[in-house]
């Protein structure tokens, strides 16, 4: 069998960095070697534990990623990065290519864009094990490969700033939390959490059940998919 792709987190938001590790811990074919929050620590991560791919945020406390980057190349390394960051300037994105990003993933984003992106990234690399040359043909599928076509991760209407903090009330909850907790915690209506909790069980990233919690109508609880 062919082993899983070893896999660094990078990335300062425990919160975010949780997401990411369950969100890989969803997929086939894919195993967690570690998670840093800085950029300190992921070029001695590289260096001690050799992953295979590095799942990069940009925006580090200590350095950005496009400057992490540079000092992996110049070094010779050839590990394969995907940026993912809330940065989509054009100059940086283009300079993320440059130096060499396999995928670039802007947050925030869904289960699904997650899973989509990360199986088109084991089946580019996959497709080179075994083989000592490729066709033009070969090199062309593969190059392919790397460019899924996804649909919009965000409904009409929805705001990725509510639907981060509300992502951010779920991820933190233990026992779950209905549209009616969600609302006061975030500041927002009743129905208006309620969208937006409808829209993440949606894509798959929450859970939904019916809580009862004494006499009269029951409510729905959404609970995180860790």
């Amino acid at each position: 069998m062919t082993a899983p792709i070893r896999v660094l987190i990078v990335e300062d938001e425990p919160l975010t960095a949780e997401a990411h590790a369950a969100y890989l811990a969803r997929l086939d074919g894919f195993e967690l070697v570690g998670s840093v929050p800085t950029g300190r620590a992921m070029l001695a991560a590289v260096t001690a534990d050799r992953p295979d791919l590095v799942l990069l945020d940009l925006d580090l406390p200590d350095a950005h990623g496009l400057q992490l980057l540079r000092a992996l190349r110049s070094a010779g390394s050839a590990i394969d990065v995907i940026a993912v960051t809330a940065a989509n300037d054009a100059r940086g994105v283009k300079n993320a290519i440059a130096l060499g990003i396999v995928q670039y993933l802007v947050k925030p984003f869904s289960f699904r864009t997650f899973a989509e992106r990360m199986a088109t990234y084991r089946d580019f690399r996959l497709g080179f094990e075994d083989r000592r040359s490729l066709s033009q043909t070969d090199i062309d599928e593969r190059l392919r490969a790397l460019r899924p076509v996804t649909r919009p991760d965000l409904e009409k209407g929805i705001s990725s700033d509510t639907l981060e903090s509300i992502r951010a009330v779920l991820m933190r909850s233990t026992s779950g939390a209905s549209a009616t907790e969600v609302a006061r915690e975030t500041g927002t209506s009743r129905v208006t959490a309620r969208r937006y909790l409808e829209h993440l069980k949606t894509v798959g990233q929450v859970d939904k059940d019916v809580r009862y919690s004494g006499p009269g109508r029951p409510e729905y609880e959404y609970r995180w998919l860790r």
